[in-house]
């Protein structure tokens, strides 16, 4: 069985959408069957889309789909390079749409477009068994979305039935390329070992760059050539699911053992136990070669029956958030901006905690409550200060009090105040449960 390929040309929604170009044309240039895949899904990115639709019933998919697809579309169906994508998010059929469109935009014959569906479980059929498991959790509050995290196989089906681009909502970031590996090399549904080595390549495809350098980039300690022109990864799947990852010749990056042994472990909770909707994979025993250049074998991964139940995310309207910004300059700076901030506390007391961060100096590690600022002793050398501070409320108009008051902080002092920022957005609350896999009807169906 022919080797397949599978590149990666977006991590996540807002990734770079350069990216696809070169990586279509070194899978056209090694030939033979390849796929390419978008994932375009963070945890809240879902619920964003949701709320997008409710604005707009055609929209609430990815926003940049048009920029992503319309530079390679026409390569790709030219040369049989199926495209797998959860760009669908919120609204598929939009996407599906869309992409119909885009390539009678730019001349093409209408490709065979398939959508998943069955990740939305936020209908009356799944109300009462996600009260049940949520309980006090979302028990009076507004529910966005409710999606479960779908595996591979209804992908797998699509393609099987001729799709050549494929458009998923929320299934698991690997299984965009499982689904193209059961497709191609035709294993069963329990052949855990090989699935879950098709698993840990999704796993390291899925955050685009990351393993060909960009996350793991530290100057001095780490460095990577190229980063501006990062090659995004490819993937090389054997019939017995091993694989091995590399990058377009040329491009910017590294591919080696430490880029690839850290994407391995990235959000790896047990590397013993990785649960996804298609298997449990085992990297306790995983091997990372370097092969060649930008060449990385992946090998030694077993495979343990998938679970019973599929992980759902919940999303909800949580309130409010108020942001404002200010910045301090010149001879005790920091002190102004520590002054500033006790001010609003007292000013805003009694409508919740307000975080407060010193960017620079102390943010990164703060918390909610601020008892952390407190703690952290006051320098004498700092000399530029941005005070940013946050809060967090359920009615608007409380949390719109923030933003007058850090205006407010212009004139009322402390002294040398400027480039007030302020922004308010609606939040949205997250809660996670596992539904039983019955309960969750998957499959896909071809657009008209």
């Amino acid at each position: 069985m022919e080797t397949l390929r599978i590149g990666c040309a977006a991590g996540f929604s807002g990734d770079r959408t350069d990216a696809a170009g070169p990586v279509v044309e070194a899978l056209v240039a090694a030939g033979g069957p390849a796929a390419l895949i978008f994932e375009t899904l963070a945890e809240r990115t879902l619920a964003l889309a949701q709320l997008a639709r409710r604005r707009d019933p055609s929209a609430g998919y990815e926003p940049l789909l048009d920029a992503l697809l319309a530079p390679v579309l026409a390569p790709c169906l030219r040369h049989g390079i199926r495209i797998v994508g959860n760009f669908g998010a919120a609204n598929p059929r939009g996407a599906a749409l869309r992409i119909r469109a885009l390539a009678h935009e730019l001349g093409l014959a209408a490709p065979r477009i398939a959508l998943i569906h069955g990740d939305d479980v936020s209908g009356p059929e799944h109300r009462d068994a996600l009260a049940r498991l949520l309980g006090a959790s979302i028990a009076g509050r507004e529910i966005v979305s409710a999606n479960a995290y779908l595996g591979a196989e209804p992908i797998a089906q699509a393609l099987r039935a001729g799709a050549q681009i494929v458009v998923a909502g929320r299934v698991a970031d690997p299984s965009l390329a499982v689904g193209p590996a059961l497709a191609h090399f035709g294993w069963a549904g329990d052949d855990w070992d090989r699935i879950a080595r098709a698993t840990m390549a999704g796993h390291l495809l899925e955050c685009g760059a990351q393993v060909t350098g960009g996350y793991y980039a530290d100057p001095g300690v780490k460095d990577v050539p190229g980063l501006a022109r990062l090659g995004y990864p490819i993937a090389e799947i054997e019939a017995d699911g091993t694989c091995v990852i590399g990058k377009p010749a040329g491009s910017g990056g590294i591919v080696d053992e430490h880029t690839v042994k850290e994407q391995l472990l990235y959000e790896v909770h047990d590397p013993r136990a990785y649960l996804t909707p298609d298997v449990v994979a085992d990297i306790g025993a995983a091997e990372v070669q370097a092969i060649a250049a930008d060449r990385v074998r992946l090998g030694g991964v077993r495979g343990h029956p998938r679970t019973g139940t599929l992980k759902v995310n919940v999303c909800f309207e949580s309130g409010w958030l108020a942001e404002g910004e200010i910045s301090y300059a010149g001879p005790r700076a920091e002190a102004r901006a520590r002054l500033a901030a006790q001010v609003l506390r007292e000013r805003l007391a009694g409508l919740g905690a307000l975080r407060a961060d010193l960017i620079g100096v102390a943010s990164i590690f703060g918390d909610d409550g601020g008892q952390w600022l407190a703690a952290v002793p006051p320098r004498d050398d700092v000399r530029d200060v941005r005070l940013r501070v946050a809060l967090r409320h359920a009615d608007r108009a409380s949390a719109e009090r923030l933003a007058r008051e850090v205006t407010a902080l212009y004139t009322c002092g402390p002294a040398g105040g400027g480039g007030v920022r302020t922004a308010l957005r609606p939040t949205l609350g997250t809660v996670s449960c596992l539904l039983p896999r019955e309960q969750v009807r998957a499959g896909f169906e071809m657009l008209d």
